[in-house]
């Protein structure tokens, strides 16, 4: 399954982020990591690649779907941003530990052990938590739910039509069973 641009729209708009993108935000990979912008290629790349351990294997199209919605939503959130580049730090800190490279560096094999070596699948997300507990918040709980709340991932888990998104109305309507 495809993810679009409509996908990324629909994921900025669960989040209350589409106007980001429709006001032409500048795609992550084009912009440079400062103070007032800690989210350069590097985290995105990250987020990519966690992306890639993440979502289901039917799922084509996660490079362009993940810088985009990051694009719009990390826009006018700094201290969000920066939650995202620090739980990315941390992912690095771990993969260097383990495996002397970045997170993304890594193989799809060896990014999946690690996220799981971290309990990063069954941490608690917690913003302000210990480094797995932010890895499943910022990053692990972030791609997921960008994912889901899409009409191309509610139709992966079986929901024709995620809640907020209109039409399909025979999914309302029932027979005379």
């Amino acid at each position: 399954m495809e993810l679009t641009r409509r996908d990324v729209l629909a994921a900025l708009g669960a989040v209350g982020a589409a106007g980001a993108v429709g006001a032409g935000a500048l795609a992550l990979s084009q912009q440079d990591r400062s103070d007032d912008n800690p989210v350069g290629d590097h985290e995105v790349a990250t987020l990519v690649a966690v992306a890639g351990v993440v979502y289901p294997s039917e799922v084509e199209g996660i490079e362009s779907f993940v810088r985009e919605y990051s694009a719009g939503r990390f826009d006018d959130r700094p201290e969000y941003a920066a939650g995202v580049a620090d739980a990315v730090a941390a992912l690095d800190d771990y993969a260097q530990h383990w495996h002397d490279a970045d997170f993304a560096a890594l193989d799809a094999e060896e990014r999946e052990q690690l996220l799981a070596g971290m309990n990063a699948d069954t941490a608690d997300p917690v913003p302000d938590g210990d480094e797995r507990e932010r890895v499943r918040y910022y990053l692990v709980n972030e791609l997921l739910y960008a994912l889901f709340s899409t009409p191309t991932g509610g139709e992966l888990a079986g929901i024709e039509n995620p809640q907020g998104h209109p039409g399909g109305t025979a999914s309302y309507q029932r027979g005379p069973q």
